[in-house]
């Protein structure tokens, strides 16, 4: 395959790459609000490799939103992308558009092992779905399956909007004061960087604390800190992630294993660790005995996604690979 080039774009940040050899390399990431377009952004990131148009044959970008049509609008940021215009302004002979997290899912073909934790002890079932699961600038969720022929099959979905569970009566406080300002309470209303936020105004009202900290980060920063009120969000964070991914593995039979992916966790990896996640994530009564042996693996590849959108343009060709990387 010529050499070509691979792109992930979030809601922040757009991560390009060039891919030969079913390799990856020269790795830049630039911000989405910098760039009017993918368009713009591709040629500054083509720009600074010394290419020209045409020097690419295909383009794979993974995109954060569903993928049809010729229109694709950016669930996350001000971009938008027509496919046939995209392919004339940069004389691309073939773009392969996927969802961000279809190619997250296929990312998780190419982990080494010193990528990620081990969350929750278990062996993952060959032929059974895997999850793959991240809180970042939104809550993406998708579904990794092995196929008999050594590839992988990822299926795209949008299962960061689906309702936010609640397991007790706290949550469920929680859940309604939030409700009370954003209305519909989506998984990823909690479960993202502004979701932290959220999650922390809404836990500073109820208790009749002063809510302080104005970003994720600075959450995030008390919290490492030891500041009690921050670690109590930290720690509620993570056990509605928790309810969330148990629901995916019990709605796909998910016994391939759960991946936490995504730029959130990894920030205060330790606390996730020792936090209420495990518990939340088996809390399923009757049912909490399906998760014995369902692994969940923490992810701190830094570009999972870019690998996973090689892994399709090299699938798309009909290279195919070998299941042994995962």
């Amino acid at each position: 395959m010529k050499r070509a080039l691979v792109g992930d774009i979030g809601g922040t940040n757009a991560r390009f790459a060039l891919w030969e050899n079913n390799q990856m390399h020269a790795v830049q990431v630039y911000a989405t609000a910098d760039y009017t377009s993918p368009e713009q952004a591709i040629g500054a990131y083509l720009q600074a490799q010394g290419l020209s148009k045409g020097d690419q044959g295909a383009v794979c970008l993974a995109v954060a939103g569903p993928v049809s049509g010729d229109e694709f609008r950016f669930t996350n940021n001000h971009w938008r992308l027509s496919r046939q215009a995209f392919c004339q302004s940069l004389q691309v002979e073939q773009l392969l558009l996927i969802n961000d997290f279809t190619a997250m899912a296929l990312g998780m073909t190419r982990l080494q092992a010193h990528e990620y934790r081990t969350v929750c002890q278990g062996t993952a079932q060959a032929g059974r779905p895997a999850v793959v699961i991240g809180p970042g600038t939104g809550l993406g969720v998708g579904t990794l399956l092995g196929l008999d022929d050594g590839r992988w099959l990822a299926l795209p979905g949008e299962g960061g909007h689906v309702d936010l569970p609640v397991g007790n009566a706290r949550e469920a406080q929680i859940r309604q004061h939030i409700a009370n300002d954003t209305g519909h309470v989506s998984a990823e209303t909690v479960l993202s960087g502004g979701g932290l936020l959220r999650l922390y105004q809404a836990i500073c009202a109820l208790d009749g604390y002063s809510a302080t900290l104005q970003t994720p980060a600075a959450i995030t920063e008390a919290a490492l800190a030891g500041e009690p009120v921050a670690l109590a969000v930290i720690e509620q964070f993570c056990c509605f992630l928790g309810r969330v991914a148990g629901n995916n593995v019990l709605t796909l039979g998910g016994r391939g294993g759960v991946y936490i992916v995504g730029g959130i966790i990894p920030r205060f990896a330790e606390l996730f660790l020792r936090s209420g996640f495990a518990r939340s994530f088996a809390e399923k009564g009757c049912m909490s005995g399906y998760f014995n042996e369902v692994p969940v693996w923490l992810v701190t590849a830094e570009f999972s996604g870019l690998l996973g959108a090689g892994v399709a343009l090299q699938q798309s060709v009909g290279a195919g690979l070998p299941r042994d990387a995962i």
